[in-house]
């Protein structure tokens, strides 16, 4: 949420970070209800105020009748201001975080910039056959099946099994081995939270295409751990001191994946369910592009420990989610489709969410402000695994570990024999 400070001195600037992500908000109709709203509660504290001066004398018949005639007023009043803050508080929540000035501005996903090509002895690995898809192999190796998966569940899941539950587990492993010593707190969370926790994390939860929900509980399945981990401190002061407050959740995640309609509907790239680690953080307003920053280099080095190609892309404005306000794609080679696909995203939210849910912190000199939240993916381990698996096949089919992850198996390849 924005500040309505910020919109009443700055109405141009939010409707062009409205046009940035093209989404069309209504900002003058936002002012003219502030100023309605502004109006009925001035006039209400105005008879208020003449409401207590009365019965602070000596009441007179014609005072007492004065002061029900103004409670009478009031009475009037009342239903007219609950009607318009109501409003009010519903147009607020329509308008988007608006872009930082360094954001690339776009109209589609092809004006995002690559910003940088990171590869491991040369940009793309070079095969002396021809490469197979991740399915294939995995197939081959039993590893993902998603054929029983689609009889048990329908489409977009699988089962993962034998050395690929291993290797998920070891990715868990080597992330939490490398990101708690860097000062985050390990969390598992829930992955069922309140709609107003998923409305005050940014995300409009009655869109049916977003997410799943149960209305019987009234609850929503998380599409990621930040859905959960951002709430934690809602209606809490951190001490300055505390900030950064750094956590590194895994969780199961559900996406309902319904506007992708036709897209990676095969295999486990685009699935209604994954795992996921990710990492989220509440700091300083002065620090959270820095904190940002430090985000998309622990995503580097994530991946450079796994030796896999990628490259970093900032994200456009129009491609941006709605409590964004700059975001870092990691894309991984992915030698099958000769292209690199989506498997981190760290983004900046500043003091968005901060707002909707109430998150502030206490600095030295006693004032309150609102913290800044920084999200960004550690691994979500089916992408990553679609990498690994095409990334270090051979030829003969099986499929080489990672060094980084050989402490945590008792094997180097796939199949183990």
């Amino acid at each position: 949420m924005l500040d309505i400070n910020f919109i009443r001195k700055n109405p141009n600037l939010v409707k062009e970070g409205c046009r940035k992500k093209q989404l069309d908000v209504d900002i003058d109709k936002l002012l003219e209800v502030d100023n309605e709203r502004i109006k009925l509660l001035r006039e209400i504290e105005s008879l208020k105020a003449e409401q207590n001066q009365i019965t602070k004398g000596s009441l007179t018949p014609e005072l007492i009748q004065k002061a029900k005639s103004l409670k009478e007023k009031i009475k009037e009043i009342e239903p007219n201001l609950e009607a318009i803050q109501k409003e009010f508080a519903h147009l607020m929540l329509l308008i988007p975080n608006l872009p930082l000035e360094e954001v690339p501005v776009g109209k589609s996903e092809k004006d995002n910039i690559v910003l940088e090509e990171i590869g491991v002895a040369s940009p793309k690995p070079k095969f002396s056959f021809q490469p197979k898809d991740y399915l294939e192999l995995a197939e081959n190796l039993n590893l993902i099946d998603v054929k029983r998966a689609a009889k048990v569940s329908g489409s977009r899941f699988g089962y993962f099994k034998n050395e690929a539950v291993l290797l998920e587990f070891a990715l868990i492993n080597f992330t939490f081995d490398t990101l708690v010593k860097k000062g985050f707190m390990p969390v598992i969370p829930p992955v069922m939270i309140k709609p107003e926790m998923m409305q005050g994390m940014g995300y409009l939860i009655k869109a049916p295409e977003e997410g799943y929900f149960l209305d019987k509980d009234n609850l929503i399945l998380v599409g990621t751990a930040e859905h959960s981990i951002g709430p934690m401190h809602s209606g809490e002061i951190f001490k300055e001191e505390e900030l950064p407050k750094r956590y590194l959740g895994f969780s199961t995640c559900f996406r309902r994946e319904a506007g992708s309609y036709g897209k990676d509907t095969k295999g486990i790239l685009r699935v209604h369910q994954f795992d996921k680690i990710e990492m989220f953080s509440f700091t300083e307003p002065t620090e959270s592009k820095k904190e940002h920053q430090f985000f998309l280099e622990n995503e580097k080095e994530l991946v450079k420990a796994l030796e896999l190609p990628f490259q970093v892309v900032q994200i456009c404005s129009v491609d941006m989610a709605f409590p964004t306000a700059a975001q870092y794609d990691i894309e991984t080679w992915i030698p099958s489709e000769n292209n690199y696909r989506e498997t981190h995203s760290t983004s900046n939210c500043t003091d968005f969410q901060a707002r909707r849910l109430n998150i502030r912190y206490s600095d030295k000199a006693g004032k309150l402000n609102f913290v800044h939240t920084v999200n960004g993916t550690a691994f979500a381990i089916g992408r990553i695994l679609i990498a690994i698996l095409e990334n270090y096949q051979r030829k003969d089919g099986k499929i080489n570990v990672p060094k980084v992850l050989q402490k945590y198996l008792n094997f180097k390849t796939i199949p183990q024999k």
